[in-house]
């Protein structure tokens, strides 16, 4: 299996890993010894669709090298956005499969791998009588408009440390956004029971898991799906004020998080990838009165110009943004806010682009990433005048990052001296420490070289604090001994930019 993507897309490969596992297949981590491999891939921007591709191919080169008759399997996001084109674009694919075929994958594999080795003259066997169809036409079995949702009943293996795990309660978006293409490749929004979530959530903690991540497309809009217009409901406003009114006791977010707090057993609820258009007064003193929940939230805002904001159709206006922050600052001490920006957007003017960095300056959050505008076909951002060139949007790009560097140095200072507990992951290695920049898809640019990398120097281990969520945001560096995967209290000594250096306690 190779995953490529965001955390919503791995769970997606645990939950195809366990089916098989169920199934009687058996995992490698060798390609020359696999009869069938599977690329699970991402197709949110440009790059994404381009590491999609490369693995692909790559894929199909090593077959020729290791092992032919291999079948090759692609699932996830290409061939759900590309069902129609793919399979003349890649005779080496076997199967294409789509979101709602997650749970059937094993079937896929072995149909995937009669296709190969009844196909192909190199293999020397003849076609299987259970071969259902013609030898050289791929599976392809994508819906165009998928309604899977994960539960609790499929089984999964999961490919995280087992110390935190990412667990998705909804599927799919219902937002209008001009440059996503989301929607029309996971479908509308759909979210999972809450009783199948926190049965989810009793095993990960029952199997050593000490950090929950809460996931989906926007996981704010957890349970408005379930919306009723019975007298009786709740009302639950979003962003300007547009009331959504739910069904007496149906799930919300705040729901959700109130019942998983109330599970016994030391850890962390972390919440990522939250629309600021669904946040409540409810959900901030939810957040405020529920300790296992981390003083943490993810909140892609994109822009801050009304003429970008309504161009890029994000259902939110800066002075509702600004007021948000403010709520939710004062209503959760000491909460840790990260947000994601994208620049060079179609009609960004340099007055646009002002305004987005003195809004960086003024802000002052503590996580920050930025993405350049990707133009993405059959996206109204896509058909947009007013592009911006590329050499404009990598420069804005740069200058953003430069602004927030400075903001996340002075941040990391203010940690010297405070003890805080952080989660114990592992040892870094060479390369990690070497490292001169980090990069993430999903966050944009995190991390650039700093003349202070030197302070890690010694034996260290790799810890994250509550502010800091995985893979995504910055690291703990701790000298001396502790458990890995547990808890524990360390004092703060040092800091990079992005990085803190501690000592246990």
């Amino acid at each position: 299996m190779i995953s490529l993507g965001c955390a919503k897309n791995l769970v997606d490969a645990e939950i195809m890993l366990g089916a098989l596992l169920k199934d009687g297949v058996r995992i490698t981590n060798d390609p020359a010894e696999a009869d069938v491999v599977i690329v699970n891939t991402c197709s949110f921007i440009d790059a994404a669709q381009a590491e999609s591709v490369d693995a692909i191919l790559q894929s199909a080169q090593l077959r020729e090298m290791l092992r032919r008759g291999q079948g090759l399997v692609v699932a996830g996001c290409l061939p759900q956005r590309f069902r129609e084109e793919l399979p003349a674009l890649m005779p080496e694919v076997d199967a294409f499969m789509g979101i709602d075929q997650v749970p059937q994958v094993a079937d896929i594999v072995r149909q995937a791998l009669w296709h190969r080795q009844a196909s192909s003259a190199l293999t020397g066997k003849p076609a299987p009588a259970a071969q259902p169809r013609a030898l050289t036409a791929p599976l392809v079995e994508v819906h165009r408009r998928p309604t899977y949702i994960p539960d609790f009943a499929t089984p999964r293996f999961r490919l995280t440390p087992r110390h935190f795990a990412y667990l998705k309660v909804a599927e799919g978006c219902t937002h209008p956004c001009s440059f996503c293409t989301i929607p029309r490749m996971r479908g509308a929004h759909r979210s999972r029971p809450q009783s199948d979530i926190v049965r989810e959530a009793r095993a990960l903690l029952a199997d050593g898991v000490k950090e929950i991540n809460l996931i989906s497309q926007d996981t704010t809009y957890y349970g408005l799906d379930l919306r009723s217009g019975k007298a009786g409901s709740g009302v639950v406003r979003g962003d300007s004020g547009v009331a959504v009114r739910l069904r007496t006791g149906a799930a919300s977010l705040c729901t959700l998080l109130r019942e998983l707090n109330a599970l016994p057993g030391d850890f962390w609820i972390r919440l990522l990838y939250t629309h600021p258009a669904h946040w409540t007064d409810e959900l901030i003193h939810t957040i405020a009165q529920c300790p296992r929940v981390a003083r943490y939230a993810d909140l892609p805002l994109q822009h801050i110009h009304e003429v970008m904001l309504e161009r890029m159709r994000r259902e939110t206006s800066r002075h509702y943004i600004e007021e948000l922050i403010a709520r939710i600052r004062t209503g959760i001490a000491g909460i840790t806010l990260r947000t994601t920006f994208i620049v060079g957007f179609p009609g960004e003017t340099d007055a646009c682009f002002q305004a987005l960095l003195e809004f960086i300056r003024a802000t002052r959050f503590e996580r920050l990433g930025v993405f350049t505008y990707s133009r993405e076909e059959g996206t109204r951002a896509g058909r947009m005048q007013n592009q911006v060139p590329e050499a404009i949007k990598r420069r804005r790009r740069d200058q953003a990052m430069a602004e927030q560097r400075q903001v996340a140095r002075e941040v990391a200072a203010g940690f010297v001296g405070r003890t805080i507990k952080v989660l114990v992951e592992r040892e870094p290695n060479a390369r990690e420490l070497n490292d001169a920049q980090t990069r993430s898809r999903e966050h944009g640019w995190l991390r650039e070289g700093d003349a202070q990398a030197s302070q890690l120097r010694g034996r260290l281990l790799v810890a994250r604090g509550e502010a800091d969520a995985p893979d995504i945001d910055g690291r703990v560096y701790v000298r001396g001994k502790l458990a890995l995967g547990e808890f524990a209290r360390v004092r703060i000594i040092g800091h990079t930019d992005y990085d803190l250096i501690a000592e246990p306690v």
